[in-house]
């Protein structure tokens, strides 16, 4: 079976609460300004592992 284009991009998880927080994280996406910045320059591998990081970020954000 051979692919018929392109794997699919990583959305965005983005929420639409674009407020950088403690430590230039965005409250809403959990992601850096630099990150969210250069997203879309991002490929598939290096989203995945920005995604695989904000359950981590969550719990620090919250435990200060």
């Amino acid at each position: 079976m051979t692919s018929s284009g392109p794997a699919e991009s990583i959305a965005s998880p983005c929420v639409g609460v674009c407020t950088l927080g403690p430590g230039n994280i965005c409250i809403g996406c959990l992601r850096t300004a630099a990150e969210i910045g250069n997203w879309l320059n991002y490929s598939n591998q290096q989203r995945q592992r920005i995604i695989e990081q904000l359950p981590q970020r969550l719990e620090a954000l919250f435990a200060k």
